[in-house]
């Protein structure tokens, strides 16, 4: 039984893989244990997850002020040191890292005490820490082959990103009569596709399109586009939080959200026909690069931010739901483009470096 530390986390995307490894890791009989921050995601979704985490300080360099930049150049070294002391204390074998502000002092403190870190690159252009420690790695597993010239060569591994086993396991779609359209901006919503949604919903109307929406909206926007959805006649459901996302995937024709890593990797493994807009703020414009990765292989459809209206909405939406050829070819391009076992595999990984 070996000790493993996870580090990775502000946002569900670093997160919610790392739990899954974790989880594959403790099944293993193994000790795995996060180290976070009690203001981003984790303070919330690792405890959820029943497993354990230590706490350090430390903040953001990337796309945030000036102030918080030198804010968190300062805490680096005293997080540093609290790190090795984590280190010293449990006796790790090997550091799990998905990357982000969190990870920062956790590879930087484990490369200085001869610890091998396994990273996790879910995009496919790495995020600030993986890509400044990239030679560093004992190991690489990425979710896009071009990924690859990021890191030493001979060190990465095309695995991509681990997926709950209920998107693998969702069957094909059969066509039906209504055409069902997921609509989700993440747990937080997006303003624009939420504004989309809604100014598409009058359009589907007039045309007559037997078209029903599962639009998660956030909490920002929800009171309002509820009673809008309400007001507009059309069918489905508008919510603040779909707490089942593997059922509204199962239930969708299309999908129409962002383009995060692990929402495609979602797509992918669901064989989901989508419409992907990338949040056009994401670091280092890894969403666009995420989307046009799955638009390439036939799957999706790109449209940019600045592009997407009510109008356009319906227009993509009404010509996939009028080319039920396409839609299926789409719904195959996206399995072709799942690669399961990435939990397995990364856990894999991390016992032969514990040898």
């Amino acid at each position: 039984m070996s000790s493993f530390i996870m580090a990775g986390g502000g946002t569900g995307g670093h997160i919610i893989p790392a739990i899954a490894v974790a989880k594959e890791l403790r099944r293993r009989g193994h000790e795995p244990f996060f180290i976070g921050t009690k203001r981003g995601l984790e303070a919330k979704l690792i405890p959820q997850a029943d497993l354990d985490i230590e706490w350090i300080e430390i903040g953001g360099l990337n796309r945030v002020s000036l102030a918080q930049r030198i804010k968190s150049v300062l805490q680096l070294p005293f997080s540093m040191l609290h790190v090795a002391a984590i280190i010293r204390s449990r006796k790790p074998k090997a550091v799990f890292s998905m990357g982000g502000y969190v990870a920062g002092p956790v590879v930087l403190a484990a490369r200085i005490m001869s610890l091998p870190v396994v990273v996790m690159e879910p995009n496919a252009i790495p995020g600030m820490t993986n890509r400044r420690m990239g030679r560093h790695v004992a190991r690489a597993l990425i979710n896009f082959p071009e990924t690859a010239r990021f890191f030493p060569e001979g060190r990465s591994e095309l695995t991509g990103m681990p997926v709950r086993a209920e998107f693998f396991d969702l069957p094909p779609k059969p066509a039906g009569n209504t055409f069902t359209v997921l609509v989700t901006g993440g747990s937080q919503g997006s303003r624009t596709l939420n504004n989309a949604g809604r100014d598409s919903w009058p359009l589907f109307r007039a045309a007559g399109l037997p078209a029903r929406f599962i639009h998660q909206t956030g909490t920002a926007q929800y009171e309002e586009l509820a009673r809008q959805f309400r007001e507009a006649g059309v069918t489905g459901e508008v919510t603040p939080f779909i707490n089942d996302m593997p059922a509204a995937f199962a239930a969708a024709d299309v999908v129409v959200c962002r383009a995060g890593a692990s929402t495609v990797s979602e797509l992918a493994a669901a064989g989901k026909p989508s419409i992907l807009v990338p949040f056009p703020f994401a670091a280092d414009n890894h969403q666009q690069r995420n989307a046009e990765a799955l638009a390439e292989s036939g799957a999706a459809r790109v449209i940019l931010d600045n592009d997407m209206s009510g109008q356009r909405f319906f227009d993509e939406v009404t010509r996939l739901a009028t080319s039920p050829d396409e839609l299926r070819e789409m719904a195959k391009k996206a399995r072709e483009f799942a690669k399961p076992g990435a939990a397995e595999r990364a856990a894999d990984i991390l016992e032969e470096l514990a040898v």
